[in-house]
């Protein structure tokens, strides 16, 4: 069921991607993005309260809270850059480069929460790594 909800992201990111590039071609982007940081917040607490999860908020624990906050803080600053780069530069060359994250998250998921890298993640990795950079600097 993950690979599911894993692919539909993907679209959805892709999705987003576009209409994003698309708002931001009149307007700063960092206006933009703070726009769209309302929507998300209104969204995410819509499915909470809908889902009835909300009674869970008392229960989450300080070490989670903490995770989440920097997280929170990480993915902000990464929209931002996300946002300045698309204001910049074209969306099929962006957002490849923008997908190495990928590769960051395999490294930082191995040194930090100690998940094994195989060779065939390596493999995968650097042909992820080397796809994203043929497709951001293909002549047009």
């Amino acid at each position: 069921m993950w690979i599911l909800f894993a692919l539909l992201a993907a679209f959805s990111a892709a999705i987003v991607t576009v209409l994003s590039k698309a708002g931001i071609k009149n307007i700063d982007s960092n206006l933009a993005f703070a726009i769209q940081s309302v929507l998300i917040l209104v969204v995410a607490w819509s499915v909470v309260f809908v889902n009835g999860t909300q009674v869970s908020i008392p229960k989450v624990d300080a070490t989670t809270w903490t995770y989440l906050v920097i997280a929170g803080i990480v993915t902000a600053v990464s929209s931002l850059f996300t946002f300045r780069a698309l204001k910049d530069g074209d969306a099929s060359k962006v957002n490849p480069i923008e997908r190495i994250s990928l590769v960051f998250a395999i490294v930082l998921a191995a040194i930090f929460l100690k998940e094994k890298i195989t060779g065939q993640v390596v493999a995968g990795g650097l042909l992820m790594t080397g796809g994203a950079l043929l497709i951001a600097f293909a002549k047009k």
